[in-house]
């Protein structure tokens, strides 16, 4: 696992999460990224190494390894200061604190499924995003 890579862990059977996660791809002109889903082997050991309860945190986890782990509003949040396109609208939400977020973020997170629908199993990389992806 490079050290150097921040980690994106989401869920691996959401439609919406899939979508995000070929924008963020197509934003990261700087390869900041890689990704995993939580209910891969690798998502659960990084979630578990954490400590994290997947009973409250079940959408998108971002690991900057060695440094820290952020959830919900501040996880994309995080995400978004390094995508081209998304940097201001980052840091301007940013200013909205987290509490306030994430209370917008649960709602989209409880009603993901119903309104973008769900996969039978999770996603799997094309070949040219294999690199993109931890085993």
């Amino acid at each position: 696992m490079d050290k150097e890579k921040k980690i994106v862990l989401f869920d691996g059977v959401c439609n919406l999460c899939n979508s995000t996660i070929q924008r963020i791809i197509k934003s990261d002109t700087e390869d900041v990224f890689r990704f995993a889903a939580l209910q891969s082997d690798v998502g659960k050991k990084l979630i578990s190494e954490r400590n994290i309860d997947t009973e409250t945190i079940d959408s998108i986890i971002l690991i900057e390894p060695g440094i820290a782990y952020y959830v919900k509003s501040d996880a994309a949040l995080q995400i978004g200061r390094h995508l081209k396109g998304y940097r201001t609208i980052s840091k301007l939400l940013n200013l909205i604190s987290s509490g306030l977020r994430d209370i917008v973020y649960d709602f989209i997170a409880r009603n993901r499924y119903k309104w973008y629908g769900k996969k039978e199993q999770c996603m799997i990389p094309t070949p040219e995003l294999k690199a993109k992806f931890l085993d």
